[in-house]
């Protein structure tokens, strides 16, 4: 053989090994994208199933309402916790067991025989999707530690996510109308086990850093994440004129005030202050809770606004969220490739202010207000959405250190959960699209100068370091 001969199959070998690295890489990211497109399609697949629910299992009107609640409230409540564990007891492990818990109860969720077990199994299901968001994007950060390709990765990610979120009840009116509500449940348990063999490629955790739980911590963000989100969707559905939500937002602020307490004397808190010293992670948190509550706070207040004030039927209205709801599954991927371009913050600072923009135009908007401004404020608040929360998640796998990637990340979702249900809570209690509209102005552009703020001194603190 000659020596052409040897270098022309050494190419093409490792050529083919090029392609099998990409190949497995590839499986890897779906491994941990499709884990997260099952938590936001659950956020959405149950709504068009509630009436079918509500004949099959007799529930109240009240009732109804938490067995889609219940698994908000309690993702939300767990979201900090549920990093911090990832991160003492590795990724991958906890990764791969949510995903088991996430198909098994999802099962059982089918099996429910009263809307009291259902409640119960959604709030079970919120346990297991709290697991799924923050060892994902550390698992994320782990398969591609190179930046530039990281942030095309997350774009890709959010992509995949906000499928989830759109699909979830275009699939779930046809899964309803197939078979009942069950099959809401029961298309889980295969996209799970799918996954979570998927997910066996990833390495092994190996040794994780030996810090104790902090429990006190732990149960404090617990009790204050539940509390809040708790009193905020009841709030908003019940009215603040009953006790419940009160004694749930006096019950979070004592919670966050002795966790504040607590963490400052805890050896191994749960939300290190190495991490939350940093302006940036500050920064990245803030943008992400204002993203959040425009863009859910909209979405549920426009929807009772367009049923209420305009009479859309069910129908007319999920077809006239279309502007904006079609670009969530396809920006995504061009932020990611942006954000290895031109950077992080530019883009979040970019979604604020098209947050704020569509306020504007919705300030100046009333029922019979032409159709081609609601549009422009959906493709407003899609661009903001899709922009400022790739990007504040890009930017916190790069702000914090690699012994708190996912319990950064846990803060940072916990913050745009806490966002949306205030969004929801806040927005859907005004009446009139004026008032909607302003709100959204006073919310984000307050945001917005608090993240320059704290990006520009986020620029010190690097420059010093």
């Amino acid at each position: 053989m000659t020596t052409e001969s040897v270098d022309v199959s050494s190419a093409a070998g490792a050529g083919n090994a090029k392609q099998a690295a990409k190949s497995r890489t590839a499986g890897r990211f779906l491994g941990i994208a499709v884990g997260n497109f099952l938590v936001l399609m659950d956020a959405s697949i149950l709504n068009v199933a509630l009436p079918d629910l509500q004949h099959s299992l007799h529930a109240s009107t009240g009732a109804l309402a938490w067995t889609v609640d219940a698994y908000t409230v309690v993702f939300a409540g767990l979201m900090l916790a549920s990093g911090s564990f990832a991160d003492r007891l590795g990724p991958r492990r906890v990764y791969r067991g949510s995903l088991l818990a996430f198909g098994v109860v999802s099962l059982l969720c089918a099996l429910a025989g009263s809307a009291g077990l259902l409640i119960a199994g959604r709030a079970l299901l919120g346990v297991a999707a709290a697991g799924l968001v923050p060892a994902s994007l550390a698992l994320l950060s782990g398969l591609y530690p190179d930046p530039a390709k990281r942030s095309r990765a997350v774009g890709a990610w959010a992509a995949v996510s906000s499928l989830g979120l759109v699909s979830g009840p275009v699939l779930g009116g046809g899964l309803v109308a197939l078979g009942g509500w069950q099959l809401v449940f029961l298309v889980n348990p295969p996209i799970a086990l799918v996954t979570w063999l998927a997910a066996r490629g990833f390495a092994a955790d190996g040794e994780r850093p030996h810090r104790p739980i902090d429990a006190a911590g732990l149960v404090l963000s617990i009790a204050g994440l539940g509390a809040l989100t708790f009193g905020l969707v009841e709030g908003g559905t019940s009215g603040w004129g009953e006790p419940g939500p009160v004694i749930a937002v006096i019950v979070a602020a004592v919670a966050f005030l002795a966790l504040a307490l607590v963490e400052r004397k805890a050896p191994y808190p749960a939300l290190p202050p190495a991490l939350l010293v940093r302006a940036r992670v500050q920064a990245d948190m803030i943008a992400g809770s204002a993203a959040s509550f425009v863009f859910y706070g909209l979405l549920y207040a426009m929807t009772q606004w367009m049923v209420n004030e305009r009479s859309l039927s069910a129908l007319q209205t999920g077809l006239a969220f279309l502007p904006m709801t079609v670009p969530l599954a396809v920006l995504p991927l061009f932020t990611g490739r942006l954000v290895a371009r031109i950077g992080t913050r530019p883009l979040i600072l970019f979604g604020l202010a098209c947050g704020v923009l569509s306020g504007v135009i919705l300030a100046f908007s009333g029922t019979h207000t032409p159709f081609v401004l609601l549009i422009a404020a959906q493709l407003m608040l899609a661009l903001g959405s899709t922009t400022a929360i790739p990007a504040s998640t890009a930017d916190m796998a790069m702000a914090a250190p690699v012994e708190y990637a996912a319990t950064a990340q846990g803060a940072l979702n916990a913050s745009r959960q806490a966002g949306s249900a205030l969004g929801v809570a806040v927005l859907g209690t005004l009446v009139s699209m004026h008032r909607i509209g302003l709100g959204v102005v006073v919310f984000a552009a307050a945001a917005l100068v608090i993240v320059l703020a704290l990006l520009g001194r986020a620029r010190g603190q690097e420059a010093e370091s």
